[in-house]
């Protein structure tokens, strides 16, 4: 799936009150790329990830999925498209307590009323080490462990698409270089694109294209 984003611009207020947290970004992101945006807090990295994931409208600008306008969707269809299109991995893994690991996975299935594949759900718990864990509630788990229940529950829609916003933060730097090899092992494995918003040089090295937002001005890195 081909993502172009052009002239996308993000103000919040007006007058002397007005803030640009994002200004005339143009990216493309084709299909498998792993990709790197990397900036300090503040200089508009979330603000850029929302508006491509669809999950903000820009104040201007045009974001296409193979040449489809996503901000002309309604709510309702754009909510859709995400379910089955995107998965997000965020710094806050976001799991419900009172579910297993296994019944968190599978929850955006439920959300669109399909069912599961067993088979690939096996496959996903191989690849990230949870199998011997699905029966488990979050509490049970370590922190590494819930992100890859996580990124588990990104990937059971079987999405082209893979957000992922700080995916690291809340962990040591053992797990969140685990983690890290778990992503680009998935991208590898599965040919899915993989966006990711960090702060940590690190990881941002990890990826094939690396871009540097500063003040909602966004700027790709020449390799090499």
């Amino acid at each position: 799936m081909l993502i172009q984003a052009k002239g996308l611009s993000k103000i919040y207020g007006s007058g002397e009150n007005q803030v640009v947290a994002l200004d005339k970004a143009n990216l493309t992101i084709a299909p498998g790329d792993f990709i790197s945006i990397i900036g300090p807090s503040g200089s508009g990295k979330s603000t850029l990830l929302h508006l491509l994931s669809g999950l903000d409208h820009p104040t201007s600008g045009s974001l296409t999925y193979d040449g489809q306008e996503i901000y002309t969707l309604s709510d309702k269809e754009l909510s859709a498209f995400r379910r089955r299109q995107m998965g997000f991995i965020f710094q806050q893994f976001n799991l419900l307590p009172v579910l297993t690991a296994r019944e968190n996975i599978l929850m955006p299935l439920l959300l669109d009323k399909k069912q599961p594949d067993e088979g690939y759900l096996d496959q996903l718990a191989e690849l990230l080490g949870l199998r011997d864990r699905l029966d488990h509630l979050p509490h049970e788990l370590s922190g590494g462990q819930q992100q890859r229940v996580a990124i588990a529950r990104a990937l059971i829609a079987q999405p082209e698409v893979i957000f992922a916003d700080e995916p690291t933060g809340n962990l040591d730097s053992k797990s969140g270089g685990e983690v890290m090899e778990l992503l680009k092992g998935i991208r590898d494995r599965m040919g899915k694109t993989l966006v990711i918003i960090t702060h940590d040089n690190r990881i941002a090295a990890a990826a094939d294209r690396q871009l540097t937002i500063m003040d909602g001005v966004l700027s790709e890195v020449e390799a090499g």
